[in-house]
């Protein structure tokens, strides 16, 4: 009899591991349940689209290790299945003189992480970006764009024909772990399973303690908002233009973007969101954003980086602030040059301690996989990520 294995969630990452466990050949019976109309409706469909290198994360760590792997096999899948991606290869600029031992600290962790990137001085960097403006650039050829909405449509597809039962508009609101298996409380009726895999992105960590897991971290949603540029100022980026991040905080800084299509992107900002679904300003679930602001890990992590976090709420705020960041990079971008585009919201992970958890975060039971956190380079890696979470899960099968 085919073992039952319920996937809460249908992101990338609750797909990828779908498709791993249906070609692992054992007999299952698969089900994802997604709470949205449609799959890939947050983070998976609200980001920048960018197949990551891997250069940014600590050696060793999972993000490393399943970033390389994963970006090859997403490039392998999405040209087998006729998806648009391009290697348009990324520059990570340092405008200022003071910026310039970051990056080279940069240049020796891709080096680490088997990266190939190119140091160039300033002339060599604008015969790659020739509107840009630095003291000095890496250069990452292997960086690419690719949209992951069209690849999660695809795998849910092909997982629809391998007999995967996909339910949307189905959400999870309990759950317990039994002697035999796991029973799924939804709103419609509970679903019982064999092994239950928490792929609940936003959500994941709430998950978990419906299912009596307490997990160390807490998910505090980040809204990051995008600038579109206007079709004029396209030609003053021809790939990825990236400043060098800051190595304590986690998020990237404002860059810019020529996705798949061709159109031209800046952002995103990373702003706190006041709901885990705050895609907007205004949007505002007073018991969400309490539950940000009441935890410790939080509050430390607030006094600590308050002036960046200034910085960045001023930059969702203002589309001002926004082109001056975005102007660092390229001095030729004008105020008219930039307008609101779309946004999303990033899990971050928060310890108790303030710390900012800089790795994938999978807790195990003795029936579930709980994937409690996967922000960037999630998507780069999804299909590296299912692997190994499919592999959890049906050791417990």
């Amino acid at each position: 009899m085919p073992k039952r294995v319920v996937i809460i969630g249908g992101g990338i990452v609750g797909l990828a591991t779908a498709r791993a466990l249906v070609a692992s050949g054992r007999p299952l019976a698969i089900t994802i349940l997604e709470k949205e109309s449609t799959v890939a409706t947050h983070q998976t469909g609200r980001n920048s689209g960018v197949l990551h290198a891997g250069l940014y994360y600590r050696p060793g760590s999972r993000k490393a290790r399943l970033c390389r792997e994963g970006k090859a096999e997403m490039e392998a899948y999405c040209t087998e299945r006729g998806i648009p991606w391009t290697r348009s290869g990324k520059l990570v600029v340092a405008v200022a003189p003071e910026e310039l031992p970051r990056l080279e600290a940069l240049r020796e962790r891709a080096g680490q992480n088997g990266v190939e990137v190119e140091r160039l001085a300033p002339e060599a960097m604008r015969e790659r970006e020739p509107h840009v403006s630095g003291v000095g650039a890496l250069w990452v050829p292997e960086t690419g764009v690719v949209d992951y909405g069209v690849v999660s449509r695809a795998l849910a597809a092909e997982l629809r024909e391998a007999g995967v039962d996909i339910q949307t508009g189905v959400a999870v609101t309990g759950g317990h772990e039994t002697a035999s298996g796991v029973v799924v409380e939804t709103e419609a009726r509970p679903v019982d399973a064999d092994v239950l895999v928490n792929c609940a992105g936003l959500f994941a960590d709430r998950v978990a303690r419906l299912f009596g897991v307490a997990p160390e971290v807490l998910l505090v949603p980040f809204r990051g908002e995008y600038a579109d540029l206007a079709p004029q100022a396209h030609h003053l980026v021809r790939g990825l233009i990236y400043p060098v991040p800051d190595p304590a905080f986690p998020f990237l800084g404002v860059h810019l973007t020529r996705s798949v299509d061709g159109h031209v992107h800046a952002g995103p900002s990373a702003a706190l969101a006041f709901a885990r679904e705050g895609y907007t300003f205004g949007t505002l679930k007073v018991g969400e954003l309490a539950e940000s602001l009441g935890a410790r890990g939080f509050r430390t992590l607030a006094r600590q980086h308050w002036r960046m976090g200034l910085g960045e709420l001023g930059r969702s705020v203002s589309l001002g602030a926004f082109w001056r960041a975005a102007r660092r990079l390229v001095p030729e971008l004008k105020r008219e040059h930039v307008a609101r585009g779309s946004s999303g919201v990033r899990a971050q992970a928060v310890r108790p301690d303030g710390s900012l958890a800089d790795d994938f975060v999978i807790e195990q039971t003795r029936r579930a996989v709980h994937v409690i956190n996967a922000p960037s380079p999630a998507a780069t890696a999804s299909l590296a990520i299912g692997r190994e979470i499919a592999a959890e899960a049906l050791a417990r099968a």
